[in-house]
């Protein structure tokens, strides 16, 4: 008997099952380093530009800051909620600094209302916003620890950028200042982490659902 040739079929290409997951990974690492790198940019940026008499390069670096992070969020509508909850609660903590003269900043104006927060801060609170869902998402299953961390950290980085880079003063005696700042951070914080959580669990739900629906065979 003869050896006949088997027909072979085409060479069917082996799935690459740990290409995507460590491609998804990369993603995410490059993600959480441009997230936090980028706030810090931001934040000198604005701070030291006030301290020189420049309003506008805080406020400008935020917006395109915010916008870039927006655009690769997977929790836009959670992070646009974020951004206009800080903005407000920016406007209430730094706008009541600034009404008392408690502390004085570096360029004042244009300032949310009149007189108030400086339009260089508001970008700064802004930008800190988008850091919830992302480089700082940790926070988000440690409320406690982010309204610690508003207590301590928000007066010392105040008084961080008005020692070295001049970007606000406060008045004599600032611990009138600094106690106000941690009485309004820790109330900040507590409300962030509250909507972060919210948009959070959203998401996971939406999710959810989809995988559900996608397995339905009707």
């Amino acid at each position: 008997l003869r050896n006949r040739a088997m027909p072979q079929s085409p060479a069917t290409p082996v799935p690459r099952r740990h290409a995507m997951p460590g491609a998804a990974r990369r993603r995410e690492v490059l993600h959480f380093w441009g997230n936090l790198l980028g706030y810090q940019a931001v934040w000198f940026i604005a701070v030291i530009g006030a301290g020189h008499g420049w309003a506008w390069p805080g406020p400008i670096s935020a917006l395109v800051f915010v916008a870039w992070q927006l655009r690769l969020s997977d929790q836009v509508r959670s992070d646009a909620i974020l951004v206009v909850a800080a903005l407000a609660a920016g406007c209430v903590v730094d706008g009541v600094l600034a009404a008392t003269g408690w502390a004085v900043h570096a360029s004042p104006a244009p300032a949310i209302p009149a007189g108030g927060a400086p339009i260089w801060i508001l970008g700064l609170w802004a930008a800190y916003a988008m850091t919830l869902h992302h480089s700082l998402a940790s926070l988000r299953r440690h409320p406690w620890l982010a309204c610690a961390l508003g207590t301590v950290a928000g007066p010392l980085v105040y008084w961080g950028a008005g020692r070295t880079w001049q970007a606000l003063a406060f008045a004599s005696p600032a611990w009138h200042g600094l106690l106000w700042l941690a009485v309004g951070w820790t109330g900040a914080m507590a409300v962030l982490i509250v909507l972060a959580r919210r948009g959070l669990h959203e998401t996971v739900a939406v999710g959810a659902e989809g995988r559900i629906d996608a397995g339905d065979p009707s």
